[in-house]
């Protein structure tokens, strides 16, 4: 690992508004130092997926929760959200493209298995989204539940958690039903919403199902059926072969949760700069505070990611939450003290 900018070059580094001013006696780690060099975080996500990332031709750029996740860590470490290149990843490529270095990151509505977790040489950083395997059909199927899907042919995206999950219980119930794989679960979906013969039902994340229904000329055509197969808690994925930049996406997402537990949003972090709370400085980076020296980071390195992303929950909102056509409540996703299972560590030393 190289060794960490000489301390004039430091300092002028900071002067420009970066976040890659490091101690003398700080190394980078092999990830961190490749996205200095570039100037830009590549961050691998699903890429078709309305609401979690997908392309907005009107502003030439991807949008969604994840793509938001991978800006957060550019302004953590480059201090700039728009340094970002997105690259598009289906499920059954995750894995490769990570281990070969083609991505820094996955924010991808990758699911965290014990399978993945040994064999591609990941580490899984915090959970951001909980959700659960389900199953569309059509309302006038009269399907109601798993076990109505004997004889059908259900699409799904190939090699993903889905389709082992979905081939494990219909086997396990007895229930005789043939999977069509699609290379996303976007082509799955809008092979099950054209009619297509062979695409009976489709399965998937319960909430991606959810969003690519939203945006069907006739969503109520469709039913997502009750029972949650799986579960399926996402989370961003980086290299083992660099713990330290593991650390840095680590706590810039339990930034961005401890910054909503703690009322710190994009319009008024400046004016908790002055704040004598001391989880507050912590967070933010205030007086003697170390927290961004831990990482390698300038100190006050959070409150830039909160002034041009926001905190967890201005994400959620902004990407899926009542005001968008997916209106996802929040449930599962929404702070501990909220009656949810969002919950961070704090910046204490």
């Amino acid at each position: 690992m190289k060794k960490a900018l000489p301390i004039i070059l430091v300092l002028l580094v900071a002067l420009s508004t970066t976040g890659v001013a490091l101690a003398q006696d700080v190394e980078y780690g092999p990830v961190t130092q490749k996205i200095v060099d570039n100037n830009e975080v590549v961050c691998g996500i699903n890429g078709v997926l309305p609401g979690f990332g997908a392309f907005n031709p009107e502003l030439s750029t991807y949008e969604g929760f994840d793509t938001e996740l991978c800006r957060a860590v550019a302004v953590a470490i480059l201090g700039d959200a728009s340094r970002v290149n997105f690259l598009e990843v289906p499920a059954a490529e995750l894995g490769v493209v990570l281990r070969i270095g083609d991505v820094d990151m996955l924010v991808s509505d990758t699911n965290w298995t014990i399978g993945r977790d040994t064999t591609w040489n990941a580490t899984f950083g915090p959970i951001v989204f909980y959700d659960g395997q389900g199953v569309m059909v059509r309302n006038d199927s009269e399907i109601a539940d798993v076990s109505g899907l004997a004889d059908m042919t259900i699409c799904v995206e190939d090699a993903s958690t889905a389709e082992s999950n979905l081939a494990s219980i219909l086997a396990t119930r007895g229930i005789s039903a043939e999977l069509n794989s699609f290379r996303t679960l976007d082509d799955a979906a809008q092979a099950f919403f054209a009619g297509e013969e062979g695409c009976d039902a489709v399965t998937g994340d319960r909430t991606a199902l959810i969003s690519e229904r939203a945006l069907d000329t006739n969503p109520s055509r469709y039913l997502l059926l009750g029972e949650t197969l799986f579960r399926q808690p996402i989370s961003p994925v980086t290299s083992q072969d660099d713990p330290q930049f593991a650390e840095i996406v680590r706590w810039t997402v339990y930034g961005l949760m401890n910054a909503e537990a703690l009322g710190i949003t994009s319009e008024n972090v400046d004016e908790f700069l002055e704040s004598d709370n001391l989880e507050v400085q912590q967070l933010l980076g205030i007086g003697d505070t170390p927290s961004g020296s831990y990482l390698g980071l300038q100190n006050d390195f959070m409150v830039e990611v909160i002034r041009q992303v926001g905190n967890y929950g201005e994400i959620y909102e902004r990407n899926l939450g009542a005001e968008t056509p997916f209106s996802l409540n929040r449930g599962l996703n929404n702070l501990w003290f909220n009656g949810g299972l969002i919950y961070a560590p704090p910046f204490g030393g």
